[in-house]
């Protein structure tokens, strides 16, 4: 071993995920939820956006699964979001769009010389200032970065499924809220890999050849967006990472009495691909 790898090893870890959550969040939201908190989120939402983050933990709280959601075949909008939404835009949580130009200002200040004819200084050499404005416009500097849900200083956006790419998109547009003043941290809702056991289940059970493939390793599971996060990829934003564990599906021994198993293997492998992403960027 080197003495450069020495040192490095002795380097003190620097990480943005926060190591202690508290008791921020009421009874039994870990058991339905797993959490992680980057920059302080979870306090920030908890004290400074305390109405916002209690009608958040409270709504996913009740927020339930049903097996057949699963299941279902796509679309461009899964039931899952659409409960998510009866749930959220009566209390106005809404989908939120920004856009900006930039308007730049140039400030030219320059230096001339001139010789006094005047008073008791005449004839000396002295040196004035002058300054001037010169304004420049970039269209489109910001251009309709756009969240799910959004009510006072707070982003909230659900990824069910989707390709994992989309949390590229769904990180840069809250750094960008928040870049603008516009927000004070986001939260972010995924899936679990805790729902992997529960996943595979259900592929010995239903006649889709996809399954597997439609919730792969290459779509929203938490690993995915923790990597991105860890990366830093979401800029300075505090960011609250939320993932949806199996209590959450709300029916789902009952369903698998009513559907009984129709292959006796079915591997569910979501855990490849996550170190090997520099091509999105």
């Amino acid at each position: 071993m080197t003495l450069l790898a020495c040192i490095h090893d002795k380097a003190p870890l620097i990480e943005a995920r926060d190591p202690d959550l508290g008791d921020l969040f009421p009874p039994g939201f870990l058991d339905l939820y797993e959490v992680h908190s980057y920059r302080n989120a979870a306090r920030i939402l908890a004290y400074a956006c305390t109405p916002e983050f209690r009608e958040i933990t409270e709504r996913l709280m009740e927020f339930r699964i049903r097996t057949e959601d699963i299941v279902a075949s796509g679309g461009n909008k899964s039931q899952i979001a659409k409960t998510m939404e009866r749930m959220l835009n009566p209390l106005g949580w809404n989908e939120t769009r920004i856009r900006g130009d930039l308007f730049i200002t140039k400030m030219i200040v320059t230096h001339e010389e001139k010789r006094r004819v005047a008073g008791k200084n005449r004839g000396q050499t002295v040196t004035e200032q002058r300054q001037r404005e010169e304004l420049y416009k970039v269209n489109g500097f910001i251009d309709g970065h756009k969240i799910d849900f959004v009510k006072g200083r707070v982003s909230f956006d659900l990824e069910w499924n989707s390709k994992d790419q989309t949390f590229d998109r769904d990180l840069y547009a809250a750094r960008t809220f928040y870049e603008c003043g516009i927000i004070n941290a986001g939260v972010l809702l995924t899936r679990s890999a805790e729902l992997i056991p529960l996943f595979t289940e259900v592929a010995r059970r239903v006649e889709m050849k996809n399954f597997q493939n439609k919730y792969g390793a290459s779509t929203t599971w938490m690993k995915k967006l923790l990597y991105r996060l860890d990366a830093g990829r979401g800029g300075g934003c505090p960011v609250l990472a939320l993932g949806i564990r199996p209590a959450v599906v709300s029916d789902f021994e009952e369903w698998k009495d009513s559907h009984p198993v129709v292959r006796q293997t079915a591997t569910f492998d979501v855990d490849t691909g996550a170190e090997d992403e520099d091509d999105l960027w």
